[in-house]
């Protein structure tokens, strides 16, 4: 079975964290994910800016799947809030516009530093496997053969 292609935006907003995200990415790919390999990693300045990066990877023919990696970290406002939301519901109509699996590795919001440093390893390490099944199962179910049910006339 081929390898599953997947390019990778990382945001490089609270990159304590998301570098960190980036080098367990991959690491668990090397480790655990032998039928998998990263084709291209993009950096973004932050959260919000990613749907756009995210856009111009689907439309690559080599690319099967995108990981979005990301921290965003609760200030003094809502608008940690605003911009998870607004990024989250663009990179689910994004996914379903191509027809390709795009993950959600993005931390937050309403979370502490520390909350998301503590989410590193979980989160990359699902968005990653999430990634993967996904392709999987879609490339499956799009070539599976269907028995036709035929009425007489």
């Amino acid at each position: 079975m081929a390898k599953v292609r997947i390019g990778i935006v990382v945001s490089e907003f609270n990159n304590e964290i998301t570098f960190d995200m980036l080098n367990e990415a991959k690491k668990h790919i090397a480790s655990e994910h032998n039928n998998a390999k990263i084709l291209y990693t993009c950096k973004v300045p932050g959260v919000f800016d990613m749907p756009l990066m995210v856009e111009e990877l689907l439309k690559k023919k080599n690319i099967d799947a995108v990981v979005t990696l990301g921290a965003v970290i609760k200030g003094e406002t809502s608008h940690d809030k605003v911009i998870t939301n607004s990024t989250v519901n663009l990179i689910g109509e994004l996914s379903l516009k191509h027809r390709k699996p795009v993950s959600l590795g993005i931390t937050g919001p309403d979370m502490t530093f520390e909350q998301a440093e503590a989410r590193i390893t979980p989160v990359t390490q699902h968005a990653i496997n999430a990634a993967i099944l996904m392709t999987r199962r879609l490339k499956k179910i799009r070539h599976e053969k269907t028995k036709e049910t035929r009425t007489p006339y």
